[in-house]
This record gives structure tokens, sequence and C-alpha cells, in this order.
């Protein structure tokens, strides 16, 4: 059962700010409309799970990879494996989405489970630009 609109959105800037901290910045600011602000340098938090610009460095930058099963024409049935995480199609708006918020969580599992260096928070490829 896929949930509401707008708990997914939460549930993706909940996933955002957790990367964010693992990534080095400890100072998050709480903005309704930017949907959060790295408090270092006052700049907006990546939109890893929601933009791609935004993911596509994580994945190059830690060497992510995706490997995609089940496809049919709407995507809606597929599924995405990235190292350790598997991410159903039919839980998020779009495959895209998907692929985005497993390439995030599967980050998060590497450096919490101390499978990656962590970068210090000036790292400029974990962000976007």
């Amino acid at each position: 059962m896929r949930m509401s609109d707008q708990e997914y959105f939460r549930s993706c800037i909940a996933k955002e700010r957790h990367l964010a901290q693992l990534l080095g910045h400890q100072h998050i600011e709480e903005c309704y409309e930017s949907a959060g602000t790295l408090w270092d340098n006052n700049q907006a938090l990546p939109q890893w799970t929601r933009d791609w610009r935004a993911c596509g460095p994580l994945m190059t930058r830690y060497g992510i990879s995706v490997s995609l099963a089940g496809m049919s024409g709407s995507g809606g049935d597929g599924v995405a494996r990235i190292g350790s995480t598997t991410v159903h199609f039919s839980d998020h708006p779009t495959p895209d989405r998907a692929v985005m918020y497993g390439i995030v969580k599967e980050l998060i599992f590497l450096l919490e489970h101390h499978k990656l260096p962590r970068p210090a928070a000036t790292d400029h490829a974990a962000q976007p630009g």
C-alpha cells in the first residue's frame, strides 16, 4: 500500500536530512518552503531523492550501481536493486523516484555500516552543483 503524497514527501525529506547528517552536515535548519536548508553556508538541502542533478553525483562519487528487473511497459511492477537495497516501483510515484530513493537508502546503509569513508561536510562531490 502506497502512502499519501504528503507522507511520501516527508519520507523523502527525512532520507535527505539523514544522508546530509551522515555526510557531515550537522546543523540543518527546518524550512517548510525549501524543505530544509543546510545551515552550513546557508545552502539548500540537496534533493537527492527527488532530482537526478543531485542524485547522479552520488552514484558516481560512491560507485553506486543499479540493476532493474521485472519492468513492464508502465514500470509499476518492477524493482531496482541497488547494492543490498531493493525498491519496488509500485511503492513510489515513478520508477525514477524509486531508483533515486533507493540510491539514497543504500548510501545511508553503507555509511552507517562503515562500508564507505564519511567525507567532510565540505566535500563538493556530495552536493549538487
